[in-house]
């Protein structure tokens, strides 16, 4: 499983967009912390969740 995002970046769960734009906080392993503009903190497991990249926050 290739993650093409880091830290900082800006990404969003194509499977519920109500929860906004999220901002990766920590990856280990195939376990991503993304802190959600309208959702909070979760854990994502991108094998389970392919999040998408935003290239720009203000989307």
């Amino acid at each position: 499983m290739l993650i093409d995002f880091e830290p900082g970046d800006y990404v969003t769960n194509p499977l519920n967009k109500d929860w906004g734009i999220g901002q990766v906080q920590s990856i280990i392993g195939n376990k991503v912390t993304v802190n959600f503009v309208n959702y909070g903190k979760r854990v994502i497991n991108v094998e389970n969740i392919n999040l998408e990249k935003v290239n720009d926050e203000k989307q």
